[in-house]
């Protein structure tokens, strides 16, 4: 007995010195099935897909994520806003009703108002931006015997209605409800990979992304009324009664910034794939697209420890109890900066062996990814953003954005070194250029945030 206490005292004392609650356990469930489950996704890619198919499939995603530019930052800047507002509330779980200060509610139905009117307009202007903009973009390509227009018009679409749920997500998660968000997103990822896997072997082909994107929208209606109706009728149903957040004169001080910065993002992560896809064909583009989903699980797991602890940046920051929010950042850093080494290192090394391995199977598989030398360099490049990643959040939790003139500097050089050595040196100029850059401009991020902290704090 006492021997089982022991144990489970030491398991707890091991959990909380690496930050492990139940969002986190759940996200890196998430991010481990993602790693289980991405492997299965690119084995029968490269059984079931061409590889020109698999240059579409691929190069769908990098297109889609122009979705940033109907967004313009405005999920970020309510998950921030509303975890300032949630410090003074709480859900009444038997119910389902916000109980608390009458004023700080009033002022978080005023954000859910502002996104409600925002990401109503903006998920129909997505739906055909990308509709329209992919259809030109795809109609240039020499692979012309892909059947691609009709599930690009249908994939546009589930995606226009998936941004209408952008501001639940970003409430949810500045209500600090991540337990039972990252619980709902880890089922969700198990049942849209299986789904995904189904349609694969039944020859979907490029119908794969529609039919997994309407997968992905049935759970979530699913779990939000399931979950949070009672949440969501007083939230998007109500008027506030009190003071209100105006999005002219709060908001958007924060927002324009993070729109520039989010803007500025496309350039470095979603620029790649369609510059392949136009100058060096859909293949080596698809070849990018499945290597880069593994080097991305390198931000993903990093995500899994930091993105639950956002919403508590907040809170500490409207309690003014700046001591409790420096520990933490300090604790989620070393964690975040170990487990992403770990992870780029492991992807690398499955790379490497993929391409030493002579075995048939193995080899047709290892041909759908870059080789392992670009590989590694983008993995470094990875990790050098990633150790900046727990300073961007801790910053940006006070409703603020000094990061956004670095991140346009960082967007432009990115993107026009993607541009010019993608065009001239393939995969390899790319990857350098990456790295180089990402070298230079990452240890700015913590020159403004000792200034910044050092500022207000003070």
């Amino acid at each position: 007995m006492a021997t089982a206490l022991g144990q489970s005292w030491k398991m707890r004392a091991l959990f909380q010195r690496l930050e492990m609650d139940r969002a986190v356990f759940f996200g890196l469930l998430t991010r481990a099935w993602g790693l289980c489950a991405g492997p299965v996704t690119a084995i029968l890619i490269a059984l079931k897909f061409t590889p020109e198919v698999q240059g579409y499939y691929y190069t769908f995603s990098t297109i889609l994520a122009l979705q940033i530019f109907v967004e313009l930052g405005l999920g970020t800047v309510i998950v921030q806003f509303a975890s300032h507002e949630w410090s003074g509330l709480a859900l009444d779980e038997s119910s389902g009703r916000i109980l608390g200060d009458r004023d700080g509610l009033s002022r978080l139905i005023s954000i859910a108002d502002i996104a409600k009117k925002w990401y109503s307009v903006g998920g129909i202007l997505a739906a055909l931006g990308l509709g329209v903009g992919g259809y030109v973009f795809f109609s240039t390509s020499p692979d012309k015997g892909v059947e691609w227009v009709l599930p690009w018009v249908f994939l546009c679409a589930v995606t226009g209605v998936s941004i209408f749920l952008v501001p639940v997500w970003s409430l949810l998660e500045g209500c600090n409800q991540v337990a039972r968000l990252y619980t709902f997103r880890f089922l969700q990822g198990a049942l849209v990979s299986i789904t995904v896997w189904t349609a694969i072997i039944a020859d979907a082909e490029l119908w794969t992304a529609f039919i997994s994107g309407m997968a992905g929208l049935c759970c979530s209606f699913f779990f939000l009324t399931r979950r949070y109706r009672t949440f969501l009728k007083t939230l998007f149903l109500s008027k506030p009664d009190g003071p209100k957040i105006r999005w002219y004169a709060d908001m958007l001080p924060m927002q324009w910034r993070i729109a520039l910065s989010w803007l500025s993002g496309y350039f470095v992560y979603s620029l790649f794939t369609p510059v392949l896809f136009k100058y060096h064909g859909s293949v080596i583009a698809g070849q990018f697209g499945m290597t880069w989903v593994l080097i991305s699980v390198v931000s993903l797991m990093a995500g899994a420890w930091l993105a639950p602890k956002i919403p508590q940046f907040g809170m500490f920051i409207a309690q003014r109890n700046y001591r409790e929010l420096d520990a933490l950042l300090w604790r989620v850093t070393r964690v975040v900066l170990g487990i992403s080494a770990l992870t780029a290192l492991s992807i690398w090394c499955l790379i490497f062996m993929l391409n030493m391995l002579d075995l048939s199977l193995v080899q047709r598989f290892a041909s759908r990814l870059l080789p392992p030398l670009p590989t590694g360099i983008f993995l470094a490049a990875q990790w050098i953003i990633v150790t900046s990643l727990p300073f961007t959040a801790y910053i940006r939790a006070h409703k603020k954005e000094p990061l956004m003139p670095l991140s346009v500097v960082t967007g432009i050089l990115i993107g026009l070194s993607t541009f010019y050595l993608g065009r001239s040196y393939s995969v390899m100029g790319m990857a350098v250029g990456y790295l180089i850059l990402n070298i230079i401009l990452i240890p700015m991020v913590f020159i403004i945030w000792h200034r910044c902290r050092r500022q207000w704090h003070e």
